[in-house]
C-alpha cells in the first residue's frame, strides 16, 4: 500500500502575477498543464497501475454555464481534464469512463460544449481506446410550460447502499420520523431511504466496474460545508439525490439545521415547500412554491439565514459527504462496507481558478493558482482550505474526515519540495465566503 501523499504544484511566480487573467491562460496551455500534471502523477500513475486498466474519470459537473465566469469557476475545466485524459491514454488503459451526477435541473445538452466531445472522440481514435461520457443521473428534470417534470433510468445501473448505524447521519436521525430534506426533492422519498438504523445511497455501477477511480474537483467555497473540493466531490457517484439528506427541517432548536433556534414563518415555509415538492409535474407546483418564498419573505431573513440551510450551521450536509467518502473507500458491489479499504482514491484538483463566494452553484473566480494531487481526501481539503484562507477548525467536514484518517502525517509537497502548513499559510489568499458564513471573519 503506498504511503499517503498530497502533492501541490503552484502556477503563480508571486501573489503580485497571481490574477484571474493570467491563471485563466493556462487553460488553453495544453503544454503546460501536461507537464504540470505528469510531474504530480507519474510516481503513482504509470504503466503499472494504469495499462489495461478500467479507469473511471468523477469531474465537478454541479451545473451547466449560465454565468460568463462558470466555465473557469463552475466546474472542472474542460482543458484540464482533456489535458489529464492523453496523460492517462498514454498508458494504455483498456477503457475510461468520464462521469458525474449534476443537480437534476442541470441541462446535460448545454454542461459540455461541442469542441469537448470532439476531442475526447479525436483522442479515443489517435490512441485506440474507448472514452466514453456518461450522465449518471437516475433522475433529470425539464420545465415546461411552468411545469417540472422528470425522467429516470433503472435501478439497474445502480448499487443501492445501506450503511446502516456506521452512518455519520445516525447520531441526528429521529426513528419513525422523517426529517431529512432536500430543497426541491420530494420530501417522502426519504422515509424509504434514511431513518433511524437505515441511510442509503444509490450509486452508479461505473464506479465499481473500474479497476482505477480518479475524482477531478473544482476548488471552491460551498454553502452548506464551507468547501467542496476532493471529499465533496465524491458526492457526484449518487445517482439519485433522492437518497442525499442535505438538511433537516426545522429551527435548532427544535432538532433542525435550517436556521438558528425557532422561527414559525420560516417552518411554514418549508411545510408550503414540501407541499409543493409532492406536486412535481403538477400546475400546484407553482402556487406552493410561490407560497413557501412569500413566507421566508416575511421572515425577515438576514444575509446569513438562507433558503435550504446554506449556512455554517448545516449539521446534515457533511454527514452525508463522509457517509459517501467510507462506501467509496470500504464499499463492495454487493452493496456492504468492508473491513478494509478496497480501493484507492486518487484527487487530481482543479484549483486553478478556484471558486469563492456563494458556491458551489453560483461562485466568483478566485486565483488560486494550483493543481493538487493526492490520495488523501480528508489531508488534501485540509490543505486547499487552508490555502483559500479558511478557519478549518470551523469546517465540521474536514474536522470529521481528518479525526477517522487513520493516517495522521501525510506527505505534503508544494512544487517537488517538503513542506508543512506554515508554507501553506504564505500561499494562501483569502477566500469570500458564502453570505451563510459572513460570522466567519466577519466578512460582509
Amino acid at each position: 500500500m503506498e504511503s499517503n501523499f498530497v502533492k501541490i504544484k503552484t502556477l503563480f511566480k508571486d501573489n503580485k502575477s497571481r490574477s484571474i487573467e493570467s491563471l485563466s491562460e493556462v487553460y488553453n496551455d495544453n503544454a503546460l498543464m501536461q507537464s504540470v500534471i505528469t510531474s504530480l502523477t507519474q510516481s503513482n500513475l504509470n504503466g503499472t497501475t494504469l495499462k489495461s486498466k478500467k479507469i473511471f474519470l468523477k469531474p465537478n459537473w454541479v451545473n451547466h454555464n449560465r454565468a460568463n465566469d462558470d466555465v473557469i469557476c463552475l466546474v472542472t475545466n474542460e482543458n484540464f481534464i482533456l489535458a489529464f485524459l492523453e496523460i492517462l491514454l498514454k498508458y494504455e488503459p483498456e477503457s475510461i469512463v468520464i462521469g458525474d451526477a449534476p443537480i437534476q435541473g442541470c441541462n446535460w445538452d448545454k454542461l459540455l460544449s461541442d469542441d469537448f466531445y470532439k476531442k475526447v472522440k479525436l483522442l479515443s481514435i489517435k490512441y485506440n481506446i474507448e472514452v466514453s461520457i456518461k450522465d449518471l443521473r437516475r433522475v433529470a428534470m425539464t420545465f415546461s410550460g411552468g411545469v417540472k417534470h422528470s425522467t429516470k433510468k433503472s435501478l439497474e445501473n445502480y448499487v443501492i447502499f445501506d450503511v446502516g448505524d456506521k452512518s455519520y447521519l445516525e447520531p441526528v436521525s429521529v426513528k419513525n420520523k422523517n426529517n431529512f430534506r432536500v430543497t426541491h426533492y420530494n420530501p417522502d422519498r426519504f422515509k424509504e431511504s434514511h431513518t433511524k438504523g437505515m441511510h442509503k445511497y444509490c450509486i452508479t455501477n461505473e464506479f465499481f466496474d473500474a479497476d482505477v477511480v480518479i475524482s477531478l474537483p473544482k476548488s471552491k467555497t460551498h454553502e452548506k460545508t464551507g468547501i467542496t473540493n476532493a471529499l465533496k466531490n465524491i458526492v457526484g457517484l449518487n445517482g439519485d439525490k433522492d437518497f442525499l439528506p442535505h438538511h433537516r427541517i426545522g429551527g435548532t432548536s427544535i432538532g433542525g439545521d435550517s436556521y438558528p433556534g425557532k422561527n414559525i414563518l420560516r417552518y411554514w415555509s418549508e411545510i408550503c415547500l414540501d407541499s409543493a415538492n409532492r406536486k412535481i409535474g403538477s400546475s400546484f407546483y407553482l402556487v406552493w412554491i410561490r407560497m413557501a418564498s412569500l413566507l421566508w419573505k416575511l421572515s425577515r431573513p438576514g444575509p446569513m439565514d438562507k433558503f435550504g440551510a446554506g449556512w455554517h450551521g448545516n449539521d446534515t450536509t457533511w454527514r452525508m459527504v463522509m457517509d459517501l467518502n467510507q462506501i467509496a473507500i470500504y464499499g463492495t458491489k454487493e452493496g456492504t462496507l468492508s473491513n478494509t479499504p478496497q480501493r484507492i482514491m486518487y484527487s487530481l484538483c482543479d484549483a486553478i481558478v478556484g471558486g469563492q463566494g456563494d458556491g458551489p452553484l453560483f461562485p466568483k473566480p478566485l486565483p488560486l493558482g494550483m493543481i493538487c494531487f493526492t490520495n488523501d481526501s480528508a489531508w488534501a481539503d485540509f490543505y486547499m482550505a487552508n490555502s483559500m484562507g479558511m478557519d478549518t477548525t470551523k469546517l465540521p467536514l474536514i474536522n470529521a474526515a481528518i479525526a477517522s484518517n487513520m493516517n495522521q502525517n501525510p506527505e505534503l509537497e508544494i512544487d517537488g519540495k517538503k513542506c508543512s502548513i506554515a508554507d501553506i499559510k504564505k500561499i494562501a489568499i483569502e477566500s469570500l465566503m458564502p453570505s451563510g458564513w459572513i460570522y466567519y471573519k466577519g466578512q460582509k
